[in-house]
């Protein structure tokens, strides 16, 4: 799709003389009508004012138009076409984030899940040209979104998890190589995982540096990012009679494992206690992602004055063609 631009823009200023010429006209125009003092405009009721003389007027606005014609041409238009080739130098990225129960607690805002969510959607946002998919994981594993570039539908896929989708547990190496698995046959230049977790691997049948080895023999780069405050933190925790109470608890992240992981496969490893933090983690992995691939843009100029001076030559030319045999009389 082609864009106009201007080489000189400021030549555009120049168009607001033209109300103030059209102004200067019409002053012109009154000051130099006669005034006669009459007792009566009885004897001249009945006359009007010819077609011919109210039209000569049209060669002040074809003047007019020629002279903003001209004006729009010396700013040099230009049409500019833009288009970028991302099918060899793209990235794709799986999100695998972790929905298990302990993500609803509340040292994030509203809580873990939604905070990370929340900040995922964001990162989607920045990167229109990334194909992006989505994993989920607790107990168990699947496969929320596969990588796609339509990011209005993984927008709407990740509007859609939430705690106890799935069995409850943590399986982080079954969600490893479940995003691993959706990269496996990728063609891009960069695949990557980012990987959230805000517990110990408590599930699956894939531990997780088992994971990791997966990733890195298929040059998958995992970015391990670890959400919880220090200390303890506030979980909503069904009592005996289905009353949801909120219990401070212990946070424990195995911050060993998730720095194994992340350094095994070329990545790193991120903690993030609050809802600021987690943004920046999501900063650093854009700039990091970003630094690995290169875009090739390419640009077409196209010269688009040469319309503007055509219109302008055809407007002094009705008029100087007017005013020469028409108006040649009343002018």
């Amino acid at each position: 799709m082609a864009d106009i631009e201007f080489a000189y823009k400021y030549m555009l200023w120049f168009l607001l003389l033209l109300p103030l010429v059209s102004a200067w006209y019409i002053y012109r125009l009154k000051e130099s009508m006669p005034n006669v003092k009459l007792s009566s405009l009885a004897n001249f009721s009945g006359l009007k004012t010819s077609g011919k003389t109210t039209l000569r007027h049209s060669l002040f606005i074809f003047r007019t138009l020629a002279l903003g014609a001209l004006i729009v041409a010396f700013a040099r238009p230009q049409s500019s076409t833009n288009w970028q080739d991302v099918s060899t130098e793209g990235i794709d990225i799986i999100m695998a984030i972790d929905i298990s129960g302990s993500m609803l607690a509340q040292d994030f805002k509203p809580n873990r899940l939604e905070a990370s969510k929340q900040v995922a959607l964001e990162f989607i946002e920045a990167r229109p040209n990334d194909r992006i998919g989505l994993v989920i994981y607790a107990g168990e594993s699947f496969t929320q979104c596969p990588l796609t570039t339509d990011h209005s539908v993984l927008k709407n896929l990740f509007g859609d998890i939430h705690n106890g989708m799935i069995e409850d547990g943590t399986a982080i190496g079954l969600g490893l190589a479940n995003a691993v698995n959706r990269l496996k046959d990728s063609e891009a230049k960069s695949k990557v995982v980012i990987l959230l977790t805000d517990g110990v691997n408590t599930a699956g049948t894939i531990p997780p540096v088992t994971a990791a080895e997966i990733a890195k023999t298929f040059g998958v780069r995992v970015y391990t990012v670890g959400v919880g405050t220090n200390g303890t933190a506030p979980i909503p925790v069904r009592n005996q009679f289905g009353q949801v109470q909120m219990q401070n608890m212990e946070v424990n992240i195995d911050e060993n494992t998730l720095i194994e992981i992340a350094k095994m496969t070329d990545g790193r490893y991120f903690r993030a206690t609050d809802n600021d933090k987690l943004k920046e983690v999501y900063r650093q992995i854009d700039k990091l992602e970003k630094s690995k691939i290169n875009v090739t843009e390419f640009r077409k100029k196209s010269e688009e004055f040469k319309p503007w001076a055509l219109i302008a030559m055809l407007f002094l030319l009705t008029e100087f063609l007017l005013k020469n045999t028409w108006f040649r009389s009343i002018v």
